[in-house]
């Protein structure tokens, strides 16, 4: 398949390096999954079960269970990547995405439509109209388009690519950060079926861009990571010094930093993704007020951009084992906090050390992958984490409400995630890079 196949942009002939130019545009593709993200969903959500008359444990209960479904997926679409390359995967991802947030904005009419052809006045069908649904968004948004876009950006880059990254995290962190204000503003100024449909016009326009502008890697232009250009006798001497060592899924599957690393990222995004569906009940149970529960997220987001700053700059230089077992520490402090909530120090504990976990599993999750197991079959590899990921953050808000509802307290959650780490710890302590 041509690389410039339906694009007049031409890489090779760029006055600079194009990688700058995936960077910004695969960022911004990473952006434009917010639709399809816990952090985009969520504002949506009252306004939405309301319209199709469901409680808000139905309305979790479908989310749970689209997004367990599209996570099974995943992988297959991370193969699609290293068959196809970003560029083309990315688009329908994003294209698909556009047209289900059309559908969704239809779906109070959709499901009367669905009770009078079935003469059935039943919570389930919108019910499981908005499971299929969930499953679209959160496979395209959340799933696909990030992976993509992250892959293609650490395909350009290899010596540089911790600092390329520190840039790329920065813009993400505070997009999504933003991105709750922004859509609130346009629910309240146009209801939530216009504010999804207006959505999906930006994503329309976006899957055209990228058509144009995204690339699968260097190599198909002439060029290398970091913007060597082949044909040069120091960089044919840097190629040879720098062979880089390609592991299949498979492979990867068989070593215990695919493991290690990948539960480690399954944690953050199962504590951060629970923690933020029920904030506002977390925080009131020891006696805190919204505007307090709330007022946690940007210390947290300053914290981590920091954190991920410092921590891809010097991933070009330290053995990433070491971001492996701060996360872990940074894991016991934030569930530590968890517990101690109704003591202020129990708060800053919660706040380091989500944040400092939160900054380092934009590293891990971005540079580590290709670091270590190349990328030929990244895709694959990252796919499958990124089904792990996925699959924590749906059992999440379950498992915190059941804590809250069975037991009377959302710390024994704490009490779960303390032994997991100690797992981890010790199951990371003979891990190598492969």
């Amino acid at each position: 398949m041509k690389p410039n196949k339906y694009s007049f942009i031409k890489p090779e002939k760029w006055p600079f390096f194009y990688g700058y130019i995936v960077l910004i545009f695969g960022s911004i593709g990473v952006l434009f999954s917010i639709p399809g993200q816990t952090v985009g969903v969520s504002v949506f959500t009252d306004p939405v079960k309301d319209a199709l008359g469901l409680t808000r444990n139905q309305f979790s209960n479908a989310y749970m269970i689209g997004t367990l479904l599209s996570a099974f997926f995943v992988t297959k679409a991370g193969r699609l990547f290293d068959k196809f390359g970003a560029r083309f995967v990315a688009f329908f991802a994003a294209f698909f995405l556009a047209i289900t947030l059309i559908i969704f904005s239809f779906s109070e009419k959709t499901s009367n439509h669905l009770k009078q052809f079935f003469h059935l006045e039943s919570w389930f069908i919108p019910f499981l109209l908005i499971c299929f649904l969930f499953f679209l968004i959160r496979f395209f948004g959340q799933g696909v388009l990030t992976m993509s876009s992250r892959n293609m950006i650490m395909m350009w880059f290899d010596k540089n690519r911790g600092k390329v990254n520190s840039i790329s995290s920065i813009g993400v962190s505070l997009g999504f950060s933003s991105s709750p204000i922004l859509f609130n503003y346009l629910i309240d100024n146009n209801g939530w079926e216009v504010s999804w449909q207006i959505l999906a016009c930006c994503l329309l326009i976006f899957s055209v861009l990228i058509l144009q502008f995204y690339r699968n890697k260097p190599e198909d232009f002439n060029l290398i990571p970091d913007g060597y250009l082949k044909n040069k006798k120091s960089t044919k001497k840097k190629v040879e010094e720098d062979i880089e060592v390609n592991f299949t899924l498979k492979e990867a599957k068989n070593t215990r930093a695919f493991w290690m690393l990948g539960l480690a990222l399954s944690f953050n995004s199962f504590f951060s993704t629970g923690l933020t569906f029920h904030i506002v009940s977390i925080f009131s149970t020891q006696g805190y007020s919204k505007s307090e529960a709330i007022a946690v997220f940007l210390p947290i987001s300053i914290i981590a951009i920091i954190t991920s700053t410092i921590a891809n700059i010097l991933s070009d230089y330290i053995q990433h084992k070491v971001y492996l077992f701060v996360m872990i520490a940074s894991g016991f402090l934030a569930a530590t906090g968890l517990l101690m909530l109704e003591n202020t120090f129990g708060v800053y504990f919660l706040i380091a050390g989500l944040g400092i976990y939160s900054g380092l599993f934009a590293v891990v999750n971005a540079v580590t992958w290709p670091r270590y197991f190349g990328r030929k079959y990244l895709g694959a590899i990252t796919g499958k984490i990124m089904s792990f990921l996925v699959i924590a953050s749906a059992l999440a808000p379950s498992l915190f409400s059941y804590c809250f509802t069975s037991l009377g307290s959302y710390e024994f959650i704490s009490y779960l995630l303390i032994p997991f780490l100690v797992f981890l710890f010790i199951g990371s302590l003979k891990m190598k890079k492969p």
